[in-house]
């Protein structure tokens, strides 16, 4: 089975435009800026989705660092600039103690 499928979707011409400009100066084909593009985005979503969840008390930072498929550091940082709540108490640290510890094993 492929790990890949065709996905074909209609642009505004503007934003063909935009794209032209990002392969010129990449220096790379119409699927890879795409590829390219979309992976940012997609990444960019799922921080903010997560750490939108955190600072709604939903999930934990561990959870929203696991699901959002970042470090934890890194998620405390996001969450950091986008000024979100902390939502932290004794026992989220100790389930981060051991999410934590379960990763090293």
């Amino acid at each position: 089975m492929k790990k890949e499928r065709m996905v074909g979707a209609r642009l505004p011409l503007e934003l063909i435009r935009e794209l032209e400009l990002i392969e010129n100066v990449e220096q790379s084909d119409r699927s890879t800026t795409l590829r390219k593009l979309l992976s940012s985005a997609v990444r960019q979503w799922k921080l903010e989705h997560y750490a939108r969840l955190y600072g709604d008390g939903k999930v934990t930072l561990a959870r929203a660092a696991r699901d959002a498929g970042v470090s934890l550091w890194e998620m405390m940082d996001y969450a950091r600039t986008r000024k979100t709540p902390v939502q932290y108490d004794l026992e989220d640290l100790e389930r981060d103690l051991q999410t934590i510890y379960q990763k090293d094993v």
